[in-house]
């Protein structure tokens, strides 16, 4: 891990953590400004997905309920990577979480937070779970946020929830396999996540490697950065992070 370790230190402006979860050796690999607390962006889904499944593992809620008046945001990529749904104005829950994780889309998530009882209501049960887990409606709102190795921990309760029952984790993990956002030397079926990011943040939180070989789990966050708009070093670098960490787990 000293590569990755390395290069992550030559992101010398701003804050930049890195925990990972060893599922073969059942144990943190490597933990590196963990505590950092980062705005969310579009991972803030990932929590509104675990809330909504633990209720319906608990009888709560069922996958076949209906969400209603559903419309989709037309900046991202619901219509290409699911056009068949593009007229429909309804989804099973189901469907919307996968939906909502796979294209970020806001529109989808506001429908099912709605329909599962506000905002509160799931931002009370997530952080009995996770403390410092905020979700706000608007994903650029500087309180949608966490610490950075709480975000791992969430991770690794859905990949061990996928585990043990499948057919409940289903549609988190159905929307974490379908999200675009590759990065050069990963087979895109090797990185299994989601990605958040603003102007000065960065962050990437998932499964990386084989989904049944032992898989590497992971959260990234990067804060202060410079303008992303303006400067892409730190993007770069943090793919090369990624690129490293990926070696990393074909060798292990």
């Amino acid at each position: 891990m000293d590569r990755v370790v390395h290069k992550l230190r030559e992101i010398d402006k701003g804050q930049v953590g890195l925990a990972i979860y060893s599922t073969k050796e059942q144990q943190h690999k490597l933990t590196l400004n963990h505590d950092i607390v980062v705005p969310l962006a579009s991972s803030a889904k990932v929590a509104i997905a675990f809330c909504i499944t633990k209720w319906v593992s608990e009888d709560l809620l069922s996958w076949t309920d209906i969400l209603k008046d559903i419309s989709f945001n037309t900046e991202e990529d619901s219509i290409e990577l699911y056009p068949h749904l593009q007229n429909r104005s309804s989804l099973t829950l189901s469907e919307g979480i996968e939906v909502m994780i796979a294209c970020h889309d806001s529109n989808v998530a506001k429908c099912i937070v709605n329909f599962c009882g506000g905002w509160e209501k799931l931002n009370q049960y997530i952080q009995f779970y996770f403390p410092t887990i905020k979700i706000c409606e608007n994903a650029r709102d500087m309180e949608n946020k966490a610490q950075l190795d709480q975000m791992l921990e969430l991770m690794i309760h859905i990949y061990k929830g996928y585990q043990t029952q499948p057919l409940i984790w289903t549609p988190i993990i159905n929307g974490l396999v379908r999200q675009r956002g590759g990065i050069n030397q990963i087979p895109i079926h090797h990185l299994n996540h989601m990605t958040g990011g603003l102007k000065n943040v960065v962050v990437d939180i998932g499964i990386m490697g084989d989904f049944n070989k032992n898989p590497y789990i992971f959260a990234l966050g990067a804060t202060n950065l410079p303008d992303r708009y303006n400067s892409q070093i730190a993007d770069k670098k943090i793919a090369e992070v990624m690129t490293l960490l990926y070696q990393e787990y074909k060798q292990q």
